[in-house]
């Protein structure tokens, strides 16, 4: 199964595929999809969609694992995300793609085994698991990876569907 990581952002998106196969990662492509400060937020939001769209057109994958949005301190600041999140959906909507939604907790549990785990501890794991020498930058894509692992973790399990 290729499994495609989004940590959303409107100011870097990270991204993430794996390939899972018989109980193995196998990293294919990531990165991270930055919009400049300085564009108006509509040309942002279009700027992340088709970026998107090609990472969709060059790996395929067949399943979209993004993080659930939470709303923290700065409302305004979630409203942009929710924004740039509407965007990739779309995307994998369009393309008829499957898409999971996990938690943080839900990532540390199915990356570590701990749920409460520090964000160094399932970088780490991550990097350890798909066999890279180091901890991919900036951590927007070391997140995608860990979600893009989670769900390859959680696709036969009933920790996907828990909320």
């Amino acid at each position: 199964m290729i499994i495609l990581g989004i940590d959303p952002g409107y100011a870097t998106v990270g991204f993430g595929v794996v390939q899972y196969l018989y109980g193995r990662f196998q990293p294919v492509r990531f990165g991270a999809i930055t919009t400049p400060p300085d564009l108006e937020f509509p040309a942002r939001l279009k700027m992340i969609y088709d970026d998107i769209c090609l990472v969709l057109e060059k790996t395929c994958p067949e399943a979209l694992s993004i993080e659930q949005l939470f709303f923290s301190n700065n409302k305004t600041t979630g409203i942009d995300v929710a924004q740039a999140r509407g965007v990739i959906l779309l995307a994998a909507q369009q393309k008829n793609i499957p898409v999971f939604e996990y938690t943080p907790n839900q990532v540390k549990q199915s990356v570590v085994g701990y749920g409460r785990a520090e964000k160094k501890q399932v970088m780490e794991m991550t990097r350890r698991i798909l066999g890279l020498e180091k901890v991919p930058r900036p951590d927007d894509t070391a997140d995608a990876l860990a979600l893009a692992v989670c769900h390859g973790h959680c696709s036969g399990s009933l920790l996907s569907y828990l909320k």
